[in-house]
């Protein structure tokens, strides 16, 4: 492989946009934190909802995605496509009350949901566990992936003429050198612009990283003789174009043909449990992180659900398949490799001509910069929004406030890029963190809904997965499903416990909340009865019925799209006359509710 002039000159032109995207955006950033971190709240749906995709579209998505067509056929992507369930959920019951909410982030609800000392500690305690830990091992994760696409790309990368260094006893590869030099480029612009450019820019890197990804879709099914060609040469392994896996009793695996089987209990798990039940960044049950801070960003309540709506339409339905193409492309190609999810960048550096092929580098540098710049951003208003201003320096002014949080930006990079050295030793606690994290989702969700939810809960929650899960799996040995539904279990009892045992947050917190975002319901009937000037949100009937129709809308959208391109046109037309349906229905409740407030 050799990468030609005209290669470097595609890369070279696509930074010169992302870079002169945030030097343009800098002076409006500039003014105070609410430009920085949240556009002055006129962010419209289209570049909200983008940029949403674009984060969570990272340089290890597509190899990700190899990795689990390559064990488990197409099928295996269920493992998350079922977060789409609780996806749609924000768009149509959350999205709007963090638009009201008027906050700068998530963690921010935290002072105006609860109150007193736990509420302090929860905020400053959320503000360090995700916006600086959890936040760094993502980065550091994105990191990872981009290491192994420059080794595969650039197998003898040399910097200053060495292929690695020391440096206070870690050992730092040539290749992590290079992807420091990009999080230092990513570092500058997301730090003139804040979410402003990160967010435009976003948009720019998801068009780039889409469509390269969808003309090497097409180079790679030519070079195999199209569909048919595909199936053929992998129909003694016919099982992996199914949409579908097999349910079986017993434990999840996969069979001896690869044919992923799932059990009953993984059913309940990944369908019934995990997409409400457990955190995950990008996939918060009710709307969290970046996610959050987009719609707060929002121009109003209607942008804020017409962003996140796209975004699961984008998402779960349009992204996955020239991913899968090229994954089941690599089974042809590549059927001994070992290393399954560098097989998409194998066939990225065996197929494609001069020219595609900078285009392709510029696409994986779009999925990587789009995603730390949204993670820097993110994080770094955590840190100053929920950690710095309130707790070390209150008082300041706003352009103070600006120059600290483009210095932290930086500095958040440099402790993630340090992470990275040690993320061998990581991994395992990474896995660990995710498993513990079932048993939040249903405090997220009913903080909400829920008067007598406070600040405790929430601590109760985060904390009691952590007792029992080293007796789950060390102890008893049980798979993950069965772990994630006992800890649920747990969880919910301990904090269900806890809440009646601690005292609820202060009324006068309950009344303001109330009258700030009006969220209505009967969880809320005990505070209503005392505010009857305050009317709360009411429809939650249609809402449901939103939900069910956007669930539709996206799965059959999904499921259209492949019988489209394996040439099942009747079965094709049926899901997308469905999906029409499903917009129809959406569209006419929404007409009737009111756009402008949805479903006052």
């Amino acid at each position: 492989m050799h990468i030609h002039v005209v290669d470097w000159l595609v890369i070279a032109a696509f930074l010169l946009v992302s870079i002169g995207i945030g030097l343009y955006m800098s002076r409006r950033a500039g003014r105070s934190t609410g430009d920085f971190f949240l556009t002055g709240r006129n962010l419209p749906w289209y570049v909200a909802g983008t940029s949403m995709v674009a984060t969570t579209f990272a340089a290890d998505t597509p190899l990700a995605v190899t990795e689990l067509v390559a064990q488990s056929g197409i099928s295996g992507n269920w493992l998350w496509w079922n977060m789409l369930f609780g996806g749609m959920l924000t768009v149509f019951f959350f999205a709007r009350l963090w638009r009201r909410a008027n906050i700068m982030t998530d963690a921010e609800f935290v002072s105006i949901r609860y109150s007193g000392k736990p509420a302090r500690f929860l905020r400053g305690f959320r503000a360090v566990y995700i916006g600086v830990f959890m936040n760094a091992i993502v980065m550091a994760w994105v990191n990872l992936a981009m290491v192994k696409i420059l080794q595969v790309m650039f197998p003898g990368l040399l910097v200053f003429g060495h292929a690695g260094f020391e440096l206070a006893g870690i050992t730092i590869s040539s290749h992590l050198v290079l992807v420091g030099g990009m999080m230092a480029f990513v570092a500058f612009y997301s730090s003139l612009s804040g979410l402003w450019g990160v967010s435009l820019t976003d948009t720019f890197q998801f068009v780039i990283a889409m469509g390269g990804s969808i003309i090497l879709a097409f180079v790679a099914l030519n070079h195999v003789g199209g569909v048919s060609g595909l199936q053929e040469q992998l129909s003694d392994v016919g099982w992996v174009f199914d949409f579908f896996p097999v349910i079986e009793g017993g434990e999840r695996v996969v069979s001896a043909g690869g044919m992923l089987q799932m059990s009953v209990v993984a059913l309940v798990a990944y369908l019934g449990v995990q997409w409400w039940a457990s955190w995950y960044p990008g996939a918060e049950p009710g709307g969290g992180g970046y996610v959050a801070q987009r719609m707060m960003s929002a121009r109003d309540e209607k942008h804020s659900l017409l962003a996140t709506l796209w975004f699961q339409v984008a998402h779960f339905a349009i992204r996955p398949w020239p991913w899968i193409i090229v994954a089941l492309v690599a089974l042809v190609m590549y059927p001994n490799e070992a290393d399954k999810g560098a097989t998409y960048v194998m066939v990225i550096r065996d197929l494609l001509p001069t020219g595609l092929l900078g285009l392709l580098l510029a696409a994986f540098l779009a999925a990587y910069m789009s995603t730390m710049a949204s993670q820097t951003v993110w994080g770094t208003s955590y840190i100053i929004n929920d950690l710095f201003r309130p707790f070390i320096k209150p008082g300041g002014s706003e352009r103070y406030y600006v120059k600290v949080s483009r210095i932290t930006t930086f500095v958040l990079m440099l402790f993630s890029l340090i992470v990275t050295t040690q993320f061998e030793m990581i991994s395992d606690a990474w896995r660990f963190i995710l498993a513990c994290s079932g048993g939040i989702g249903l405090v997220l969700l009913l903080r909400w809904f829920w008067w007598r939810i406070n600040a405790w809960s929430e601590i109760a929650a985060m904390i009691a997965p952590y007792a029992v899960y080293p007796i789950l799996v060390f102890h008893f040995g049980l798979s993950y499903e069965s772990t994630l539904i006992v800890i649920v279990l747990w969880s919910t009892l301990v904090w269900l416990t806890v809440t009646f045992l601690t005292r609820p947050t202060h009324p006068d917190t309950l009344k303001s909340f109330y009258e700030k975002v009006h969220p209505g319901g009967p969880g809320w009937k005990v505070i209503a009865e005392q505010m009857p000037s305050v009317k709360g949100d009411k429809g939650y009937r249609t809402l449901f019925i939103n939900y069910l129709a956007g669930c539709v809308l996206v799965l059959f959208s999904l499921f259209g799209i492949g019988r489209l391109i394996f040439g099942e046109y009747l079965a094709a037309l049926l899901y997308f006359s469905l999906v029409a349906v499903a917009v129809a229905v959406i569209y006419y409740n929404l007409s009737r509710t009111g756009w402008d407030k949805v479903i006052r």
